[in-house]
């Protein structure tokens, strides 16, 4: 079985990606896969690292303030958009796949659009409980919908062939030896250890807080602190560590990307980040205590609302980023690491959370389409 997979745009779209492709390869050994996203997206290296088949497919989206950059992005969106579909069908003749499945970002909409239109059969994921344009569109044309939340079943508008599954987290995940994992990254006795990341896009206002949050820490508190900027925020980051000399205490170590997740949680005592949909399922894999910074910049606030159940659950608390300041950040910390129990109690809330059956469910069903033995 062929099997061509179209993502991009953050790890939130590509992550689940990865780990469809790993529940079919392990279910079914002989299928191939193939991937179509970005060469300048994220997707690309996360894809090749992985050792699949990349097919570049360029894709992007409209900005609607319009500046003078924003104008020239947007001629040049434009312009890809008018040769997505020849693009699209150029590496479906290329692939030759049996299946095609979506889980979004941009590059998504016309490779999974030219495959219906085909006759091939196709299947999308929804990450979150307010889908996104794309992945609404997409809905009605193709042969499963897999939805991660059951709110999001009434807004694709196809609840006779959509099926809530969770979000799928990589098998990896679940069951890391924490002992082991905190001894590969260099814990030292009696150390809490936290990290920090915005996305893989990366935030402003969460970087700077988590900046002011490290002068704190490396003024007499025995952590180790991993902080992730993002791409796009990593120069600014960088000079901003600089500016407040925390660039260069093995204590706060810097990086772009986090590309060890599953290791990191498993080692960490607390998460500091965003409240993406997947974000919030590998921390319940693991269960993990976590202060949670919704992006204000999304589609229905959702990631507000995705971080509020768990702190009603009392797994995680929340910090609304036009109220967060550094002495707010340093307060909620300073509460949480002074109570090992409470950060214990708050990983065991997450954990409840998790649903390690997503994977198995996608599998089962795309067999069922595609007609494939267990």
């Amino acid at each position: 079985m062929k099997v061509l997979i179209a993502a991009g745009g953050t790890a939130g779209h590509i992550n689940p990606a990865l780990a469809i492709a790993r529940a079919l390869q392990k279910r079914w050994p002989d299928t191939e896969i193939h991937f179509a996203g970005r060469r300048g997206g994220m997707e690309y290296g996360l894809v090749t690292k992985a050792g699949y088949a990349f097919h570049p497919i360029e894709v992007n989206g409209i900005q609607r303030r319009l500046t003078p950059k924003n104008i020239a992005r947007n001629v040049a969106a434009l312009y890809h958009l008018a040769l997505s579909g020849p693009r699209a069908n150029a590496i479906l003749r290329e692939v030759q796949p049996d299946l095609v499945i979506g889980t979004g970002g941009y590059v998504s909409g016309p490779v999974v659009r030219a495959a219906a239109k085909k006759g091939i059969r196709t299947a999308i994921h929804e990450q979150n409980a307010f889908p996104g344009v794309t992945n609404k569109i997409l809905a009605k044309e193709v042969d499963v919908v897999f939805a991660a939340m059951p709110d999001a079943v009434e807004r694709l508008g196809v609840p006779d062939k959509t099926s809530v599954v969770g979000n799928p987290v990589r098998e990896e995940m679940f069951g890391q030896d924490r002992a082991a994992a905190r001894r590969r990254i260099g814990v030292k006795d009696g150390q809490i250890v936290i990290i920090s990341f915005g996305g893989s896009l990366g935030a402003q206002v969460l970087g700077e807080r988590v900046a002011d949050l490290a002068q704190w820490e490396l003024a007499g508190k025995n952590f180790l602190h991993i902080h992730a900027t993002g791409k796009i925020e990593k120069e600014d980051f960088a000079a901003l560590a600089a500016k407040l000399h925390i660039d260069n205490d093995p204590r706060f170590v810097i990086c772009e990307y986090i590309d060890n997740m599953p290791e990191l949680l498993a080692a960490c005592d607390l998460v500091i980040s965003r409240a993406g949909a997947l974000t919030l399922a590998e921390i319940a894999a693991v269960g993990r205590a976590s202060v949670l910074i919704p992006s204000p910049n999304v589609a229905e606030n959702h990631q507000y609302h995705n971080a509020m159940q768990l702190q009603k659950l009392g797994a995680a608390v929340v910090a609304e980023e036009k109220d967060l300041t550094g002495e707010k950040l340093i307060e909620i910390v300073d509460r949480l690491t002074r109570d090992p129990a409470l950060l214990m109690e708050m990983g065991a809330k997450a954990r409840a959370l998790a649903q390690p059956d997503a994977l198995p469910q996608i599998c089962d069903s795309l067999g069922t389409l595609m007609k494939k033995q267990p």
